[in-house]
């Protein structure tokens, strides 16, 4: 039976398919790689992988053995995990899913007081949309996650701030001015609840949809393009501070007249908070944002 060490050659193999970076990775020279793939290949009784011009290619037979690999390497991890949690002090590999708005704007200064805090720790750091971050939970590739809007999750929920929508534009200063302008309202591609709570405002106060829309892959983008006076856009109050000059920026309300909020949530098993460094990053979590209320 392959050791755990062929078994990460033949993840990083499986990864790459390509002999010369795979080579690159694990710091041997491409005929070792080979002559130890060889030899794996012999133990399997088998060829798990496939040699071409263009690289690498598995075969049935690799397909599976790469898929018991990797669940191998997964379980080693976990025990590793469990190992660090045991020993004194915060070790191990924190693994966190962010949506990359909150990665983006309020995260850094977060994940920089805990590397300061626990040296010994090491981070593993996913961004995406809110929905990606549900499945990394859900497959278990990550400790915690942290999503905008409100989760539908069974496991631990702590919410962790919330954040009000404005309408941002050079001109405009009031809601009704949208109905009269002809200038592009300037949205960002993001996941579908929130573009149900803009749509949700949109028609309760006008009855109708946008004159023009310009939709645009980053949050950056859209506030570069209404900065710069190009149209208007609606955006969370995370991503906007007291430096912006010549910007009006509009509480939305809602039904009641109250400031339409965002939510952001930490989501995670309760099994991950028998791991040390998943508690002290939410204990750090929670002294931050107390300090940010304050």
């Amino acid at each position: 039976m392959s050791s755990i060490s062929e078994f990460h050659l033949l993840s990083v193999l499986a990864q790459e398919m390509n002999m010369r970076k795979a080579s690159e990775r694990l710091f041997v020279s491409q005929p070792a790689l080979s002559q130890r793939l060889q030899t794996i290949e012999k133990e399997w009784g088998t060829k798990l992988f496939i040699r071409s011009q263009k690289g690498l290619a598995l075969t049935p037979a690799g397909e599976h053995v790469i898929q018991f690999v990797n669940e191998v390497l997964g379980k080693e991890e976990k025990v590793r995990e469990t190992i660090h949690s045991l020993q004194s002090g915060v070790s191990g590999t924190l693994k966190i899913a962010v949506a990359s708005i909150v990665g983006q704007n309020w995260l850094p200064p977060v994940l920089k007081k805990y590397s300061d805090t626990y040296p010994q720790a090491k981070i593993s750091l996913i961004t995406g949309w809110s929905s990606e971050i549900l499945k990394s939970l859900y497959d278990d590739q990550v400790h915690i996650g942290i999503i905008r809007g409100m989760p539908d999750w069974k496991g631990v929920k702590i919410k962790l701030f919330s954040d009000p929508l404005f309408l941002v534009d050079r001109d405009i200063t009031r809601p009704e001015q949208l109905l009269e302008t002809d200038r592009p309202f300037i949205q960002f591609k993001s996941d579908s609840n929130y573009y149900q709570e803009i749509q949700d405002w949109w028609m309760r106060q006008f009855k109708t949809s946008p004159k023009r829309t310009i939709v645009v892959d980053q949050i950056e983008t859209c506030k570069q393009l209404t900065f710069n006076g190009l149209g208007y856009s609606i955006l969370p109050g995370i991503t906007l501070n007291n430096s912006e000059k010549e910007i009006y920026k509009v509480p939305l309300l809602d039904e009641n007249g109250e400031s339409l909020q965002r939510d952001t949530w930490l989501l995670a098993y309760e099994s991950s908070f028998k791991l040390k460094q998943v508690q002290a990053f939410v204990d750090l979590i929670k002294e931050h944002s107390s300090q940010s209320s304050e």
